[in-house]
């Protein structure tokens, strides 16, 4: 008999089926015995009758968390029985055939509870038991669905998803790289992308004016409830569009998104309020702003752009100007003169999505005229020597036709945790990182065999 989940068997009165999972709870009463059992969709009664002797002790053994197998008559439950707060609250199945997979140790933690009261170093170590809890699977099930969503919405527009290298070369991008050794190429090294910046530019110039992304990005960084080493965003980029275009989508792709997951949020004002970086800091003094207008109630989402960035900023450590995204980011002026004289007057076409005092998304418009660029390199204090050896791959492809194109990236954790209501991005993320950067169910990171750093000519100083 071929297996069926507990979503598959409500209308199934009177039918023979075979279920597996775990046991989610088990209550005895006399000459019965109930089991919740538990699939990837929910739980189900089964019920086990004293009647038949050695099925009856057979399940008298069941534990919480043992996975079994049961073949049985699914039956409409007596009225008083019914639990209208299961999905499978109208039925049970009358067991007939018992089969025991796997046994369990006692837990570490109860499962059955939201799990915010259990120290978070321990729901790390253990989280396969953790992901098991009611609320990290909906949460899990949420993040499906939006970015299922997401992908949907965008292949509509015209947009293709397309997957950009891990491995890649280390660039200035704002913060530090991962390095991955090269074993055939001694003495060198890969780095992991802080984000498909580079690619996707690289793509505008292949032609394929629309791309996006489900991004996996890392960033060696200090780590804190927002932030981690490796996260996800939704990347986009795209040719031809100007910053209005780019605005207008990633509202209408947010609000059809909210609207059909979480009707029970309220956008807190549509369009999305348009604040420029110098008001924002004027009146909020941050680049965040929380708009809500009951910051107590989580069902309030206040989504808000901040556009108008500075160009560049001033670095006094380093005494130079450096560009406040990055240095490919467009100058809202193409006068060359006028953004060396008094580059802390020069805008960029930069713009953030900020929800609820978190940024949650970031992007710009390009530079694609060589002439601006160089001057944007020159305000920065780089060579030209210097610029090409981190960038020469991306400066020659801009020398075979490429056109007007900008992009935005949307970090799809922070997202989640907001629609989610929970207090870190660790609760959205499957198997997250420690707040310093640890995998304490891997035990991760970790030394290495002293035979595998001889074969990459690398020693160790301690």
């Amino acid at each position: 008999m071929k297996r069926k989940l507990t979503s598959e068997i409500i209308d199934l009165i009177g039918e023979k089926v075979k279920l597996s999972g775990w046991v989610d709870c088990r209550r005895d009463h006399g000459k019965i015995i109930f089991i919740d059992l538990r699939d990837k969709d929910g739980l189900v009664q089964l019920v086990f009758l004293g009647s038949d002797k050695d099925l009856y002790q057979l399940a008298e053994t069941l534990r919480s968390e043992w996975v079994i197998s049961v073949e049985g008559e699914v039956r409409g439950r007596p009225e008083k029985m019914v639990n209208l707060d299961m999905i499978t609250g109208k039925i049970e199945i009358a067991v007939e055939k018992l089969e025991v997979l796997s046994q369990a140790k006692t837990l570490p933690f109860d499962i059955n509870t939201n799990g915010y009261d259990i120290h978070e170093e321990k729901r790390l170590t253990y989280r396969y038991l953790d992901l098991r809890r009611g609320r990290m699977k909906k949460n899990l099930m949420l993040r499906d669905k939006v970015i299922q969503f997401m992908r949907r919405q965008l292949g509509e527009k015209g947009f293709i998803e397309v997957e950009t290298p891990i491995l890649t070369k280390s660039t200035p991008e704002g913060a530090r790289d991962y390095l991955v050794p090269s074993r055939l190429n001694l003495g060198n090294f890969y780095a992991l992308p802080q984000s498909p910046q580079q690619y996707k530019q690289l793509l505008m110039v292949a032609g394929f004016e629309r791309y996006f992304q489900v991004a996996r990005c890392f960033r060696d960084e200090d780590t804190r409830g927002d932030r981690q080493p490796e996260f996800t965003q939704l990347d986009i980029e795209t040719s031809f569009w100007g910053q209005e275009e780019i605005l207008e989508m990633t509202e209408a792709l947010f609000v059809e998104t909210v609207k059909k997951f979480c009707p029970e949020k309220e956008i807190t004002q549509i369009p999305f309020p348009r604040i420029t970086y110098g008001e924002a800091m004027e009146k909020y003094q941050t680049d965040r702003p929380d708009l809500r207008k009951d910051k107590n109630n989580p069902d309030e989402l206040a989504f808000c752009f901040v556009v108008d960035f500075p160009a560049f900023e001033w670095r006094e450590e380093e005494k130079r100007w450096d560009a406040v995204h990055h240095p490919f980011t467009r100058p809202q002026t193409t006068d060359i003169e006028e953004m060396k004289r008094i580059p802390d007057k020069i805008l960029a076409y930069q713009y953030d999505l900020v929800l609820n005092g978190s940024e949650i998304g970031g992007g710009s418009l390009r530079t694609y005229n060589p002439d601006v660029l160089a001057a944007t390199f020159e305000i920065m204090g780089h060579t030209w020597a210097a610029i090409y050896e981190k960038f020469g791959h991306l400066l020659e492809a801009f020398e075979y036709g490429v056109p007007p194109h900008g992009g935005i990236a949307f970090g799809l954790d922070r997202f989640f945790a907001i629609l989610n209501n929970e207090p870190s991005i660790r609760e959205v993320i499957a198997f997250p990182k420690t707040s310093d950067g640890r995998d304490l169910m891997m035990g991760a990171p970790a030394g290495v065999d002293e035979e595998q750093l001889k074969e990459l000519k690398i020693g160790i100083i301690k």
